[in-house]
């Protein structure tokens, strides 16, 4: 092997040690102050949709291994089965955008304009859908990130990204947040290219700096609702 493979090598090692500390230095204590709230969300669920407040899905993570995300489920039971629940348009957008502007399957939604008012869509909205990925998938997992690309789906990932997107994509931990979420949200999407443009240019130009510019913006976005549909 190459000496200058070894030292690209040893030098993705020390920055993964040192942003697992990061994450862990900062997860640790939104942990321990989130769970009261997270407690508080799972009951809530139960209340307007009975059944497991959590909803889990594979995505792909780093080097393209599979990973299981958690997050508080923000839909109604069964609504996986897009084909039975979305009709015939709201499906073909659901194919290429892999989300919905006014997604009926959200929780409380029950007349078109509801999905972004509903309880399921005021979950998403204010992020706060993600927070077992904070406390399971960062914390105690370390398979993500709080900064990074987010994980997706392999068919997203096989439809959207070359196969040198994906091998870029895929050299990087999945963050919780990211530059294309803090930056642009549902403002940015697959079929013009942005998202993709947003995802790749991060983890071309990640550093300590992009990261803490992606966490503050992150936490303005949420408060402003900037790129929330």
């Amino acid at each position: 092997m190459k000496s200058s493979n070894l030292q690209e090598i040893s030098v993705r090692r020390q920055n993964g040690f040192f942003k697992r500390l990061a994450d862990i230095a900062v997860a640790l204590p939104l942990t321990l102050l989130s769970l009261p709230v997270g407690v508080l969300l799972g009951l809530l669920i139960l209340l307007r949709d009975p059944g497991n407040p959590f909803y889990c899905q594979r995505r792909v993570g780093r080097d393209g291994k599979v990973l299981t995300i958690l997050k508080f489920r923000t839909m109604k039971r069964h609504s996986d089965e897009v084909e039975r629940v979305l009709s015939p348009e709201a499906l073909a957008i659901y194919r290429r955008e892999y989300k919905l502007m006014d997604d009926p399957r959200l929780i409380g939604y029950r007349k078109e304009g509801d999905g972004s008012r509903c309880f399921g869509a005021i979950l998403r909205r204010t992020s706060l859908d993600e927070l077992p990925q904070l406390w399971w998938n960062v914390l105690l997992r370390g398979n993500m990130s709080l900064v990074g690309p987010r994980p997706i789906l392999k068919e997203e990932l096989e439809q959207h990204y070359t196969s040198e997107e994906q091998k870029a994509l895929l050299s990087v931990k999945p963050g919780l947040t990211g530059y294309w979420q803090a930056y642009a949200r549902n403002a940015a999407c697959y079929e013009n290219g942005e998202r993709q443009q947003m995802e790749l240019y991060y983890v071309k130009n990640r550093s300590f700096g992009l990261d803490l510019k992606i966490l503050f913006r992150t936490v303005v976005a949420v408060i402003t609702k900037a790129g929330a549909k």
